[in-house]
C-alpha cells in the first residue's frame, strides 16, 4: 500500500512512518498542506493518513484541493483525519467528506494502524 502520512508534528510523523513501513507499506510524508497537496497531485496514494489542523492549513482544505484530482468515493476511501479535536463540528465534516477520523494521541498504535490499513468502504 502506498501511504502519504501528513503531520506536522515530526516525532508523530516518524513513529507512524516507521510503523507502515515495517508492515510493508511504502510511505511519504508532507509537514505541511501545501507539501501534501503537491505530493498528492505528482503521485497516487492508497490512503492519506491528514493531520486536521495543520501550520498551514487544516486537513479539510487538503482534502478540498484533492477534489481536482480524486472523486467523491475515492476521497472516502483514501482520506483518514487524525485530530486531538474530536469536536461535533469536525465529526461533521468529515461526514460530509465520507473520511473516517482517529483520535489523538492514539490508544494502540498497532490497533489505529491496523484500521487505516482496512479497506474504506468496509467501514
Amino acid at each position: 500500500m502506498n501511504v502519504l502520512i501528513v503531520e506536522d508534528e515530526i516525532l508523530i510523523l516518524r513513529s507512524l512512518k516507521r510503523f507502515f513501513e515495517r508492515l510493508g507499506h511504502t510511505v511519504s510524508t508532507a509537514l505541511s498542506g501545501q507539501e501534501a497537496i503537491q505530493l498528492i497531485h505528482g503521485n497516487d496514494f492508497d490512503r492519506i493518513l491528514c493531520d486536521l489542523m495543520l501550520q498551514d492549513t487544516t486537513g479539510f482544505d487538503v482534502i478540498e484541493e484533492s477534489k481536482t484530482k480524486y472523486t467523491q468515493g475515492q476521497i472516502k476511501k483514501k482520506f483518514v483525519i487524525m485530530t486531538a479535536y474530536s469536536s461535533q463540528q469536525v465529526l461533521e465534516n468529515a461526514q460530509k467528506y465520507g473520511c473516517r477520523v482517529i483520535s489523538k494521541p492514539f490508544e494502540d498504535i498497532v490497533q489505529t494502524i491496523n484500521s487505516i490499513c482496512i479497506e474504506q468502504d468496509e467501514a
